[in-house]
Order: C-alpha cells, then sequence, then structure tokens
C-alpha cells in the first residue's frame, strides 16, 4: 500500500546524472537483454531519471518502469522526469538483476541491472554480454558469470599469453562484448 506521498509524483531535486549505460546496437530478436545498466546507488530518485532520459533519446518515449521492490530504498509511483511524467511499478516478483521499461508504443526493453557495489571490471564484463544481441543468458546467470570471469591484469605477474591461449585467442573481456554499442560515460 502507498501512502499519499508516494502516489505524489516525485520530482527530483537534483539534474539527471548520465547513467553508466550499455545498449545493442539493433534490437535482436533473439537476445534475451537489450542492454546493462550499472547504478552509481541503490536511490532512485537519483538513478532513474538519467536512465530515462537515455531510454527515451534511444527508444522513444518511455512510460512505466517496472523494478524489484526490495533492491531500491524508495519507493514512488509516478517521476517527473522532463516535460515528461513515468509510471513505477515495484514488485517483489520481478528479478533484482532485471528492470524493464515501456515505451510510449508499447515496446517492452529489458535491461540487466549491475548492483551499484560491484567492481569495475565486474561491471563491464556484465553490461557488455547484457548488450550482445547473441546472448543466450539470463541477467542472473550474466551477473554469476561475470563475476567469476578472470579479470587479471598484465601488470599483476600474470603472463598475458595464458589468458590469450585458454580463450581461443582472444582476452577474455574481449568476447564479451562483442556486437554491442557502449554508452557508458567514463567512470
Amino acid at each position: 500500500m502507498f501512502t499519499a506521498a508516494q502516489r505524489a509524483t516525485v520530482v527530483p531535486p537534483e539534474p539527471p546524472t548520465h547513467p553508466r549505460l550499455s545498449l545493442t546496437a539493433v534490437r535482436a530478436t533473439r537476445a534475451v537483454l537489450d542492454g546493462g545498466w550499472w547504478p552509481r546507488s541503490r536511490d532512485p530518485v537519483a538513478e532513474l531519471p538519467g536512465l530515462i532520459l537515455a531510454l527515451n533519446e534511444r527508444y522513444g518515449p518511455i512510460r512505466q518502469l517496472m523494478l524489484n521492490s526490495h533492491s531500491w530504498d524508495g519507493h514512488f509511483r509516478r517521476l517527473a522526469v522532463g516535460t515528461r511524467v513515468v509510471r513505477a511499478g515495484w514488485f517483489s516478483t520481478v528479478d533484482p538483476a532485471i528492470l524493464i521499461a515501456t515505451t510510449e508504443r508499447g515496446d517492452q526493453i529489458d535491461l540487466l541491472v549491475v548492483p551499484p557495489e560491484v567492481s569495475a571490471a565486474t561491471a563491464d564484463i556484465a553490461m557488455a554480454a547484457a548488450a550482445d544481441p547473441g546472448n543466450q543468458l539470463r541477467a542472473p546467470a550474466i551477473l554469476a558469470a561475470s563475476r567469476t570471469t578472470p579479470t587479471v591484469a598484465r601488470s599483476e605477474g600474470v603472463d598475458a599469453t595464458t589468458f590469450w591461449d585458454n580463450e581461443g585467442g582472444h582476452d577474455a573481456r574481449e568476447g564479451l562484448g562483442r556486437g554491442s554499442a557502449n554508452t557508458h560515460a567514463p567512470r
């Protein structure tokens, strides 16, 4: 049950931040996800406006978002973004690793949500995998795989040819991002 304050339209007090976002170059009919997003915090009022603006630019006006109710620090029903109002639905049944956006035309955009506390290397791997149009993994599997993918750098004393040989002639981090349009901002 929402209180009167939660039912009111929330107007973010700060300008939107540029989201750390990686989207598929083209929407693939067989892809499981349309990309990945790495919020900086669990504050939806701070994080969602920038994401909505980026999705508006790419897919057209966003009408509604569906998110996991336990993954965020606050809940509201409507969020003012620019001159538009976007409805938000908070559900315990939505996977915490997913955000579902619906456009005015009724198109559904499914994004991997990378937890804000993960490392930059893990986030980069996960977002690249989510934005790969050939990806067949669901969001939780991508997060699990990105946390176990070797990310040892050359400066750590490991011979780079070890990765080269074991990953079929390419660095393990390269293979996950093929075919994606990386649009996330530098950290």
